[in-house]
């Protein structure tokens, strides 16, 4: 059975009872033969006619909000490297999997806000527009033609905030016990950056690890490195460090890893940068080349942290 949502702007989301719309897509971790979980948190592309009916100018905000087709990047480089994939199926505009789930502009919710509800100038991505639930764009203003009820919000993150994160969890520690460490690989896009200097050559890749907090330096470094070995510009954590996906997920200490991975979209997409280009094949066997040396060393780690416990 699924329920359709009737009160606020986001009733396209739907609700799975029994069976019904998943609001993600995972493969690879029974016959993984990698300790990395790429996942795209922003790939997903299932919209409801009435969540676009919902939308002041649907087109334009898709393609700006949307990491536009991540989630085909991600798929195609788990296939080739054999990692295993999660990749979002709900979009962005509707809950964005990036923010904390008290991360919300209440300004943009109809009803009663609970009591330990944080006041939307604590958080900062609300007030910038791109919380939990996107409210403006830079250039655009507001995305919604009206308010969203309480009820909903609270649905949204019941329904895919809340279960996204848990399998992100539950596969990630399946990795590490069977392998001794895991590494997340968060899988984002971006627009092209631009130049600061007249003479400088704007990143192709931006690598995050909130500044050291979320992924071993050795793994970064060897990301760094492995790209600007290929000739792609590569930049670490200016613009981009990561977001709520590595500080809920990434423990080092622990033997989880968690990376963010930021894609110009002009090394994939056409020119417009609305579809996939020819270059999109080149990218992916660029990325799978990349997983593939940062699995190796992740299995290193992993080999170093049981070893004392099997001389125990």
């Amino acid at each position: 059975m699924v329920e359709r949502d009737t009160e606020g702007h986001g009733s396209g989301v739907l609700i799975a009872r029994e069976h019904g719309f998943q609001p993600f897509k995972a493969s690879g971790l029974e016959d993984s033969a990698s300790p990395i979980v790429i996942a795209a948190p922003h790939g997903g592309r299932d919209y409801g006619p009435d969540v676009l009916a919902a939308m002041r100018d649907p087109d334009g905000t898709r393609l700006r909000l949307e990491d536009r087709y991540v989630d085909l990047l991600a798929e195609a480089v788990a296939e080739q490297c054999g990692a295993a994939v999660i990749v979002a199926r709900v979009p962005r505009a509707v809950i964005d999997l990036n923010r904390a789930p008290d991360d919300v502009d209440w300004g943009m919710i109809s009803g009663s806000r609970p009591k330990s509800a944080r006041h939307s100038l604590s958080n900062r991505r609300a007030r910038s527009g791109l919380g939990i639930i996107p409210r403006r764009l830079p250039g655009s203003g507001e995305i919604w033609r009206g308010p969203v009820a309480v009820e909903d919000l609270e649905r949204r993150i019941a329904t895919v905030h809340r279960p996204y994160h848990a399998h992100v969890a539950a596969t990630l520690e399946a990795m590490r016990d069977r392998w001794g460490a895991a590494l997340l690989v968060d899988l984002h896009s971006m627009p092209p950056l631009r130049k600061r200097i007249a003479d400088e050559v704007p990143a192709e890749f931006v690598i995050g690890d909130r500044f050291g907090a979320s992924c071993g330096h050795h793994l970064i470094a060897n990301a760094l490195r492995h790209l600007g070995e290929r000739g792609r510009g590569v930049a670490h954590n200016r613009p981009y460090s990561g977001g709520y996906v590595l500080d809920r997920h990434g423990f080092p200490a622990r033997g989880i890893h968690a990376m963010q991975v930021e894609v110009c979209r002009s090394t994939y997409l056409c020119a417009n940068l609305e579809e996939p280009s020819a270059r999109f094949q080149s990218v992916v066997k660029l990325l799978a080349g990349l997983m593939r040396a940062l699995a190796d060393e992740v299995a290193f780690f992993g080999r170093e942290r049981m070893l004392p416990n099997a001389a125990e």
